[in-house]
């Protein structure tokens, strides 16, 4: 399973777990790391000494690679760029804002830049900003979405055909079929949150875990659309937003009803209902919680045995 990615990440399978805000501690990162795949630490949740801690009980907890993932909205972003440079992070993926701000500073100190979009314009921007590959991330997916609502077959090819870099693919996949079908398209890797959202070391609360393995389908939408489009769960607070949307609600009130920690309430204190609860679509095909070990080799063994199936059918 040897590629661009794999070589740029010096990891054993083209895996990438997501930088999930309040899923993604340092228990889960170095558990995919140690596991062959590239485990994210999420920073956009945690504030700059938590984010230290994260990355040095990472560091003694894995001898392999790992990532910070860094929303570049994130009001401190400064402090944070500078603790992932003394701390000695090889890899940080950004998103959520222009990859020109700060990948020029990152790559001066040996870090590869991975950026996050969700259409080619951006794909493109990336390219031109220097980063070493993207994650093309399609409509299906949890948390913050594209505003063009592209689904991510949809988008693979789009983006493979823009640019030259590595294209790693995320959104909807959760079966090694999946990894299978965007590798087809052109992608060299899979970026996958969902399944890792419910692992067993994934710092979501309990609560939020069985809620995505109830979750079936149709139980997730796009919501926030005039705001920051993110994909949730429909619980109560979803309802509110739902109903404040369909009545033409301005931004303003929208920001209102979401509030501050609203995604901490659900996805980490355990609040089903009037919490954020944001997941992909693929939570209706989730039904355990496993520890991401198993989950990557659930995954590589139903790529490979998919690999021999289209080779017989193709016979």
């Amino acid at each position: 399973m040897g590629n661009r990615v794999t070589q740029l990440f010096g990891i054993k399978y083209p895996i990438i777990q997501a930088g999930m805000i309040w899923c993604s501690g340092w228990r889960l990162a170095s558990a995919v790391s140690n596991a062959g795949g590239l485990g994210i630490i999420g920073a956009g949740s945690m504030y700059p000494d938590v984010l230290r801690e994260h990355i040095q009980k990472c560091k003694s907890a894995t001898d392999k690679p790992f990532a910070v993932n860094l929303p570049l909205l994130y009001p401190d972003i400064e402090k944070h760029i500078e603790i992932i440079i003394e701390e000695g992070v090889k890899i940080v993926f950004t998103s959520a804002g222009n990859p020109m701000t700060w990948t020029a500073k990152l790559k001066e100190h040996g870090i590869t830049v991975v950026h996050v979009i969700a259409n080619v314009k951006f794909a493109l921007k990336c390219e031109e900003a220097g980063v070493d590959a993207i994650v093309a991330e399609g409509f299906e997916a949890g948390g913050h979405n594209g505003k063009e609502e592209t689904t991510t077959l949809c988008l693979i090819p789009m983006i493979k055909k823009a640019v030259k870099i590595p294209v790693i693919a995320a959104g909807g996949i959760a079966t090694g079929s999946a990894m299978l079908a965007c590798m087809s398209l052109g992608a060299e890797g899979v970026q996958i949150g969902s399944l890792f959202a419910a692992s067993l070391e994934s710092s979501a609360h309990d609560h939020f875990k069985q809620r995505i393995l109830d979750t079936k389908e149709g139980g997730t939408q796009l919501s926030l659309k005039r705001l920051v489009p993110v994909r949730l769960i429909k619980n109560e607070f979803f309802q509110k937003v739902s109903e404040a949307e369909e009545r033409g609600a301005p931004r303003h009130e929208l920001a209102e009803i979401l509030g501050k920690a609203r995604a901490k309430k659900g996805m980490f204190e355990g609040d089903m209902v009037e919490g954020e609860l944001e997941i992909g679509q693929v939570a209706g095909l989730i039904d355990e919680i496993l520890p991401a070990a198993k989950i990557l080799e659930n995954i590589v063994n139903e790529f490979k045995s998919a690999q021999l199936e289209v080779a017989r059918i193709n016979l």
